[in-house]
């Protein structure tokens, strides 16, 4: 065990000018062994003696960490005591002398040279009463953090703190996780309410171009295009998917004057005015077009309602990142549900209600004496409409709405490269491929189940009665579904959703299996909306679920883009598989024509037509329309929706089990920093 080098071994301390030997050397010697005696007590760790055990005493400028030499190493307390047993042992003749030597030492010590960090130790082989033999060796560490530090006083406060440490940067503070509660409406803060309704609006506005190309739109063409041609119209809505390639422009680009989210809200909102405007004049004709010759038209028609879906989703950006500045934190999950009650609503009115107010039949039955070939609404005077109340909104929105300025910026590289650091976190991986596989179990049942009710004969009017019927219990139970989010913990209430839409998916199959003959009785219109509201309520919970846990854990400083990353993910989850399962169902399906069996007494309605005199196959619309009008009879001998559905209700089912629900129960239970970027200022490390 190494000796620690003392004050009392100092030479020194042997007067040179005192004649009493006898009273000066055995109290030297008594001295020494004590010390000896304490070092041998202390743990070996302690023998290297550290800057941060000194303890300083105001009264003695010695044990200052700038002052600190080799003669004065040991702790302040032994020291005092050797000092005062010395003067007690010496004649006062020679205290004078002593204490003029402590002086000259002292003035020497405080003339030495600073120092930052000193370790001082010796080497095991000191002689057994204390001398220095010569082989006693002196370690001496000397660091300087910053130019900053030349001053004592700086040095000797901060070496001082618990927290001292020499590292170049500071640990990150670790955020924490915002706690989130279950406050009701009419209990929040009256500017959270102003702004939950103010983004029920920008969300509803979304709603009505989103009802018409993913609801309405493919309803209308159902009569012209097969499923297959019906997929392709369904890439429409891939701008939803493919967002977060444009969202850090969004989150870059903005104007300080006018506002962060305001800048993109504004035009975007005007220009998809205009454009419903202009669209709504032609869209009937265009529609037509599109149909025929089997079909051919159906990429031109897509093209450009995939450029006004892209307004909508440059739009859902800007207001996505809005959503987490608008909202106090505690209240966060409002944020989900206002994103639900806003786009439900806008939905529902381009979907449900357009549908059955285009409809002759429900016009003819409920608002006519006189039956027509035609609705009380058509598309292109629906479009109008809502454009010039985009034009409206605007307005108000730039007029009323003040937006809280901010000069902090980030470049746009700077923003894809945070994106590209929150892509590289390894919770993230888990959760993109979550959402990527996660609706595959259901996505058939919510891309043909309706389709499938038209092609039985189900009726437009019928459905939109259903749908109608459903949306209060859909508004409603969306709101629940947001507070429930938070008291569950969103992905928990995610997964209970996930099971409840497979099981949705076999009910959809049974309910489409059991259709009676025409017309539709009252117990299957009870079936179908019992079906319709427990399918659409665990797709609106699992949204909620999933929007609330976004928001959650979205960064503030790249807000936009984190939510619609997120976002983005989810949407293409439910998007790209839609394509082909479309394409799967028509290839799956065997359906064959056949001839009249009396040729010779049937007379097609178009002189034009010729009568189908052999058997082909059915399975596209257009040889369906051909069989028909032909005098044939197309019948299907294997439907590939049932194969189709009960396929990917499977894959769900062993995804979900086997993998889905572990992970994303894993993920809830992670802190905040878990997803935040390393090494930024204010941000926790990746999680491992």
């Amino acid at each position: 065990m190494p000796d620690t080098f003392d004050e009392s071994l100092s030479p020194p301390l042997l007067n040179p000018s005192s004649n009493d030997l006898s009273t000066i050397l055995p109290v030297h010697v008594a001295q020494h062994r004590q010390n000896l005696e304490r070092e041998k007590k202390k743990p070996q760790a302690e023998q290297g003696i550290q800057l941060d055990t000194l303890v300083r005493k105001p009264e003695d400028k010695s044990n200052d960490p700038d002052s600190i030499t080799p003669d004065a190493v040991e702790g302040d307390s032994d020291s005092a005591e050797d000092e005062q047993t010395e003067d007690k042992s010496l004649l006062p003749s020679d205290k004078t002398s002593l204490q003029m030597k402590r002086k000259s030492r002292n003035n020497k010590d405080q003339s030495s040279s600073r120092r930052t960090d000193i370790h001082v130790s010796t080497d095991q082989n000191g002689d057994a009463n204390g001398h220095a033999n010569g082989e006693m060796n002196f370690q001496l560490e000397m660091r300087r953090k910053t130019a900053s530090m030349d001053s004592p006083t700086a040095r000797a406060h901060l070496m001082s703190r618990s927290e001292f440490t020499l590292d170049d940067e500071p640990p990150p503070p670790t955020p924490n996780t915002p706690g989130l509660v279950t406050t009701s409406f009419t209990d929040l803060p009256v500017s959270d309410k102003r702004n939950f309704l103010l983004l029920c609006l920008l969300y509803f506005l979304q709603g009505i171009p989103m009802g018409l190309a993913m609801g309405s739109v493919p309803f209308l063409l159902k009569s012209h295009f097969s499923y297959g041609q019906i997929g392709i119209f369904s890439l429409a809505a891939y701008p939803y998917a493919l967002k977060l390639l444009w969202s850090p422009i969004v989150d870059a680009v903005w104007s300080r004057r006018f506002g962060r989210r305001k800048s993109w809200i504004t035009p975007i909102q005007t220009i998809s005015g205009i454009s419903m405007i202009w669209l709504g004049k032609r869209i009937d004709k265009m529609m037509v077009a599109a149909g025929e010759n089997e079909g051919a038209g159906v990429w031109s028609f897509t093209g450009w309602w995939f450029l006004l879906v892209m307004l909508c989703a440059t739009q859902d950006i800007a207001v996505d990142g809005w959503a987490i500045s608008l909202l106090s934190i505690p209240n966060l999950s409002y944020a989900s549900t206002a994103q639900t009650v806003g786009l439900t609503a806008g939905s529902f009115l381009s979907h449900t209600v357009f549908l059955a107010f285009n409809a002759p039949d429900f016009a003819n039955r409920w608002f006519r004496s006189t039956p027509q070939e035609y609705g009380l609404m058509t598309l292109g005077g629906y479009m109008e409409f809502w454009g010039w109340v985009y034009l409206l909104v605007t307005f108000g929105l730039v007029i009323l709405k003040k937006e809280d300025r901010t000069k902090e910026r980030d470049g746009i590289m700077e923003v894809y490269r945070s994106m590209l650091g929150v892509l590289k976190l390894r919770n993230i991986h888990t959760l993109i491929i979550i959402m990527l596989i996660a609706k595959l179990g259901f996505v058939t049942n919510d891309a043909v189940t309706n389709l499938k009710l038209l092609d039985k004969g189900f009726g437009q009017a019928n459905l939109a009665l259903v749908v109608l019927i459903d949306f209060p219990f859909e508004i409603s139970l969306g709101y629940y579904a947001g507070k429930w989010s938070a008291e569950y913990t969103p992905l928990k209430l995610w997964c209970w959703a996930f099971a409840a839409r497979l099981l949705a998916a076999i009910f959809a199959q049974i309910t489409i299996m059991i259709y009676p003959s025409n017309p539709v009785p009252t117990w299957y219109m009870l079936v179908v909306i019992l079906e319709h509201i427990y399918s659409t309520f665990m797709n609106t919970v699992m949204f909620v679920a999933g929007s609330a846990f976004f928001a959650r854990i979205a960064d503030p400083d790249i807000g936009g883009t984190y939510m619609t990353m997120l976002a983005t993910v989810s949407n293409l989850g439910g998007t790209f598989p839609k394509f082909f399962i479309l394409k799967l169902v028509d290839a799956l399906t065997v359906a064959t024509c056949h001839p009249h069996p009396d040729l010779s007494s049937f007379k097609p309605a178009d002189p034009s037509i010729s009568p189908i005199t052999s058997p082909f196959s059915c399975v596209l619309e257009a040889e369906k329309h051909r069989c028909v009008e032909g005098g044939g009879t197309c019948t299907i001998a294997r439907d590939g929706f049932y194969y189709t559905n009960i396929i990917f209700v499977i894959i769900g089912a062993l995804t979900f089990w086997g993998y889905i629900q572990r992970k994303a129960l894993a993920l809830q239970a992670l802190p905040l920093r878990a997803w935040r970027l390393s090494g930024e200022p204010g941000r926790g490390r990746e999680s491992g």
